[in-house]
């Protein structure tokens, strides 16, 4: 019989292992093993813990298979507010923000702007105490959203645990989306059952992370980019940076996909671009997401009550619902 502490040390091992290929896998697109041993490992782990649950932590990622079903869900204030974005729907409208910009800088030089994909998923907003993912919260109404920290553990490209130590409190927003592989997926089984088939890949992401159950949320196979910080330090001084910065932590970013664009003529480029190719994209994006890219820019512009000054969502014009 294998003694008690090689067990933990064996559950540890593979523990650090399993964190390190998910990193490899889902943030840096790098596999290194195939699925089958990584499935393998996970297997041995997930026996491990089972039979000795005293030696599971709270961040295996043994726990992206779901826990015990919740009665309701509680809800949670954010630090800070997750306020609204204004919308453009064109470039004249793009341009007329670049102008308020400049007026509330008092500058007439370029702006530096980064422009970021809109994803089209369901906001939330991860908190982690020294490290270690304690609350995950819907948007909500800005101010105060669901907890939904048993499916967020579920959600590939969360991590349960930060690749570098940070103390005290960080919350990282981003967006739960379905990809479209595992949307096309999901309805070919939904309809082999018998059961409603779901009208777009948001919509079954916006259920999925709302199931009381979160083996179900795990079954829908969600996954979850990041795009700002809320409350907790600053990682950088640039927006660009901080996306960087929150891959190197384990986050899943597409700072492939952004671009530091200088004035508003090359914001209104990469828009027209974006546009012309998001039917080619792995998940559905609805705009683009236009930012001033100096955060002591931002700090300088601040905030209205309903959302930032130095940022705005351009739409796109919707797609034809995808229905079967």
């Amino acid at each position: 019989m294998i003694a008690s502490m090689d067990l933990a040390t064996r559950a540890a091992e593979l523990r650090e292992a399993l964190r390190r290929h998910n990193y490899l896998y889902y943030v840096l697109g790098e596999p290194e093993i195939s699925d089958t041993e990584y499935d393998l490992m996970f297997r041995e782990l997930l026996d491990l813990e089972q039979a000795h649950p005293e030696i599971q932590t709270p961040d295996s990622p043994t726990l992206i298979v779901g826990a015990p079903p919740l009665e309701r869900f509680e809800s949670h204030q954010h630090a800070v507010p997750m306020l609204s974005l204004d919308n453009a729907f064109t470039p004249d409208e793009l341009r007329a923000f670049d102008q308020r910009v400049h007026r509330g800088l008092g500058d007439g030089s370029a702006i530096e702007y980064l422009c970021e994909l809109k994803f089209d998923g369901v906001s939330i907003s991860l908190s982690y105490e020294n490290g270690l993912l304690q609350v995950a919260t819907t948007r909500g109404d800005g101010f105060a959203g669901e907890v939904v920290t048993p499916n967020a553990r579920t959600v590939r490209g969360v991590p349960l645990r930060l690749r570098k130590p940070l103390a005290g409190l960080i919350e990282v927003r981003g967006e739960v989306l379905m990809m479209k592989a595992d949307f096309a997926r999901v309805n070919e089984e939904r309809a082999a059952s018998g059961e409603q088939v779901f009208v777009n890949p948001r919509n079954a992401a916006a259920g999925g992370l709302r199931q009381l159950d979160s083996r179900l949320t795990a079954q829908r196979k969600l996954s979850f980019f990041a795009y700002s910080l809320g409350a907790g330090p600053r990682l950088a001084e640039t927006q660009f940076d901080t996306l960087n910065a929150l891959r190197d932590l384990g986050f899943a970013v597409r700072v492939d996909q952004a671009k530091v664009c200088t004035g508003i003529d090359e914001v209104c480029e990469f828009v027209e671009r974006a546009a012309g190719t998001r039917a080619d994209l792995p998940f559905a994006i609805d705009g683009i997401v236009v930012k001033v890219n100096d955060l002591a820019l931002q700090d300088e512009l601040g905030s209205t009550a309903r959302g930032p000054r130095w940022a705005i969502a351009y739409k796109f014009a919707a797609e034809q619902a995808m229905t079967r």
